[in-house]
């Protein structure tokens, strides 16, 4: 970090933006993780600037009231909600000068008002927009440190084709999965859009049999993710496909995996990637799957640490390092697998910001592996600050 951007030669607390909302359909979990963080973050130790990103991409200044940034009545939080009615036309600006990580608050008419120097961002944004590298490049081009992975790792950790197609070159094991990507939607001609791409799909289901999950390929927290059997029939097929590309106009349709879900988190140290205690989803009798209710509404639980022999633990954790090296990723990383009938594991996907109230897999997992809520926040913002903008 150079000498003009040093709080240390500055005589104060390094100032962190915690950053969230966002354009992503996981717009309220966004809010309330980053609400959990901004309790956690140490007010005697660093300084919190909290911007929200409303849903069409404005940046605005939010009270600094992590209270009110949580579910209530089974509704989640939204960023315009955050916003004083009086700032409500405001934007923050982050200069996109590398030697300068001033930010300043900008009103219609008005002179802007610097709002001094950021020194990290912990970039509390879920899916598109945010977690999928598109906020790393400009944090990179402004020179602004961030806790997580870069611009890479979070473009590969958002599309799940990538990030399947990177595993298995590094040996990893995978299920079976099809993609269909936007341009072959428009094939068929007038009136059979979409055809060809039905028939692969159904062929699949036929060669890997049903049920299939149909999901958005480029999003996270199971929103739009439809589980169809066969019993359902092209009409559920229809119906799954449309949910899906709602929010992404790619999408990827998985085979299912019989087995036990199984989840691992990964944390950098100063000498290197760590793996958690594994943690295990246990299926449940209200939701089909472990889909968006499931984690955020209704709080279903895991059993951490998993019930896994020793020789089973270690290897999912080799499994997860492994999956956080390949991606090349940093600071973080939630591995999710599957334990399959045979005793094998499958690696499903990474998430390179995973959900992280004090509730969430991830930060449990660490709880149990020795590391508390506090000092899991304040390790990842000190691994940020410790590290450089752009290639490394």
């Amino acid at each position: 970090m150079s000498s003009e951007h040093s709080y240390e030669s500055q005589g104060r607390k390094p100032r962190v933006a915690v950053v969230f909302g966002g354009r992503s359909s996981e717009h309220g979990i966004s809010v309330v993780t980053a609400g959990a963080v901004m309790r956690a973050i140490d007010r005697e130790k660093y300084e919190v600037l909290p911007i929200g990103i409303t849903a069409d991409g404005r940046w605005a200044l939010t009270a600094d009231e992590p209270e009110r940034m949580a579910i209530a009545d089974r509704r989640v939080p939204r960023v315009e909600e955050l916003v004083d009615a009086a700032a409500e036309d405001g934007a923050v600006v982050l200069s996109a000068d590398p030697g300068s990580r001033e930010v300043v608050y900008t009103e219609p008419g008005q002179v802007p008002k610097a709002l001094g120097e950021v020194d990290v961002v912990f970039p509390m944004l879920h899916g598109p927009y945010g977690e999928d590298g598109t906020l790393q490049g400009m944090l990179d081009l402004a020179g602004v440190p961030y806790v997580g992975s870069g611009v890479l790792a979070s473009a590969v950790g958002m599309d799940k084709e990538y990030m399947k197609r990177v595993f298995v070159s590094y040996g990893l094991p995978v299920g079976p999965y099809v993609v269909v990507r936007p341009r072959e939607w428009e094939q068929g001609g007038p009136g059979r859009e979409g055809a060809a791409a039905r028939r692969k799909i159904v062929d699949f289901a036929a060669d890997h049999g049903w049920p299939v999950f149909v999901k958005p390929a480029r999003a996270g927290s199971s929103i739009g993710i439809t589980k169809v059997d066969s019993r359902g029939g092209f009409s559920a097929l229809e119906d799954a496909i449309a949910e899906a590309r709602r929010h992404d106009p790619k999408i990827i349709v998985e085979a299912a995996v019989s087995g036990r879900e199984i989840e691992c988190g990964v944390l950098e140290f100063e000498d290197g990637p760590r793996a958690s205690v594994p943690a295990e989803i246990p299926p449940t009798t209200s939701h089909d799957f472990y889909d968006f209710e499931a984690k955020y509404i209704d709080s279903a639980d895991g059993i951490v640490p998993a019930p896994l022999t020793g020789e089973e633990t270690a290897e999912v954790q080799r499994l997860a390092v492994a999956a956080f090296e390949a991606c090349s990723c940093e600071g973080l990383v939630r591995a999710d697998f599957f334990r399959t009938d045979d005793g094998g594991f499958v690696i499903n996907e990474i998430n390179t910001m995973p959900g992280f109230t004090p509730i969430s897999m991830y930060p449990r997992m660490w709880q149990e592996s020795g590391v508390d809520y506090p000092e899991l926040v304040d390790r990842l913002i000190q691994a940020a600050l410790r590290r450089s903008t752009g290639l490394r």
